[in-house]
């Protein structure tokens, strides 16, 4: 049996002489990767888990197994387990049960969460962002309820680090695996996005910015083909879905400081929901680049929707772009072949005595750039 050794840092980062550091050295990283946020297990409240803990038994290990990592290096941030969604059956029972235990050691909460149209009902699913706000205000208040318990000075924060729409690919999959379980990577969980998907997605990403004091984290667990913006053939050729682009936006602009937007909009009613707004909105200021960015969607099915903002907090503005995503087509989606969804620019939009007036056209998401001199 051969042995070497062990080459460790003064963080106790392994720098070689195992096999796994060994073997990142052969792959052309000399030094280790310094990993400094971690997730102390996913979905254990889930009884499809190997390893399914109840919130006693997941608090009790997490608790130990954080302040081991921590030993070994404080400057880490660990993610304490929260529910698999807002349907399970423990929530927010899990959260509140297992933050008894991990409060201390932990620095984030997990959220889980996607959506899909089964019923092919639109003005229910295009509302489905705000149980998403509610599943975090929830989350929020369970958390704060700990801290009040515990007499705690520190605050938790949330790690939404799963979201999506994800329900085309279901069935399909089903039959894959139950025809051929053990063929070589088999195209599985591969959603094709409709437009109206792209919608929920902007509306989704606009609840995280109102957010973003409590939520640090918010990850599309995959990027690539597995329910994801990007698509790719073997071998072939890649395209963005219709989701890539608020996605691609809200990473490009969402950056600065997020404003606390006061709307008032016309409302709708759904199976699931009352008091829909049709005005999805919200702002990000840049102070660095002296920006302002407004990301708006419109759910109205039927009609365009005129919005006026007021601006007159900053001084003089000027338009920098309005970028718009929309299709006659809820329906259509992107290939290889043909990208019939994709933004386009605007003039529908103005700014006169610190007041922007903008058109938004039916069923569409917004992005409005504003230079603040």
């Amino acid at each position: 049996m051969q042995s070497s050794r062990i080459l460790q840092s003064s963080r106790g980062y392994i720098l070689g002489g195992t096999y796994y550091s060994d073997l990142r050295i052969k792959h052309g990283y000399k030094d280790a990767h310094r990993i400094k946020t971690w997730c102390l297990g996913n979905e254990m409240d889930g009884p499809w888990q190997i390893g399914h803990k109840t919130p006693k038994e997941y608090g009790r290990l997490a608790l130990e197994t954080g302040k081991a990592m921590k030993l070994i290096d404080p400057t880490i941030e660990l993610v304490s387990c929260g529910s698999s969604n807002a349907a399970m059956p423990t929530f927010p029972e899990w959260e509140a049960k297992t933050l008894e235990h991990t409060y201390d050691v932990a620095d984030f909460i997990s959220l889980h969460q996607y959506y899909g149209n089964r019923n092919n009902d639109t003005a229910n699913f295009l509302a489905l962002s705000l149980d998403m706000d509610d599943f975090i205000k929830t989350v929020i208040s369970t958390c704060d309820y700990i801290k009040a318990k515990k007499r705690s000075k520190k605050t938790i924060n949330l790690s939404f680090d799963e979201w999506n729409v994800w329900f085309h690919s279901n069935a399909e999959d089903d039959n894959v695996m139950k025809n051929n379980p053990w063929q070589k990577a088999p195209a599985l969980l591969e959603d094709l996005y409709t437009f109206e998907d792209a919608l929920l997605v902007g509306c989704m990403l606009i609840t995280f910015i109102k957010h973003a004091d409590r939520v640090k984290m918010a990850c599309l667990a995959q990027l690539v083909n597995v329910i994801a913006p990007i698509m790719t053939e073997p071998n072939g050729r890649t395209w963005k879905q219709t989701i890539f682009y608020p996605y691609l936006h809200a990473s490009l602009y969402g950056r600065g400081t997020a404003l606390k937007v006061i709307v008032s909009s016309p409302e709708y009613d759904t199976k699931d929901f009352c008091n829909v707004p049709y005005l999805e909105t919200t702002a990000v200021y840049n102070e660095e680049h002296g920006e302002v960015t407004i990301f708006a969607v419109n759910r109205d099915l039927e009609e365009e929707l005129a919005v006026t903002y007021d601006l007159r907090s900053f001084e003089k503005c000027e338009i920098i772009e309005h970028l718009v995503l929309a299709c006659n087509d809820l329906k259509a989606y992107n290939t290889a072949g043909n990208l019939a969804v994709v933004p386009h620019h605007t003039d529908k939009s103005k700014v006169e005595n610190g007041r922007l007036q903008a058109v938004l056209v039916k069923t569409s998401w917004h992005v409005i750039r504003i230079r603040i001199k």
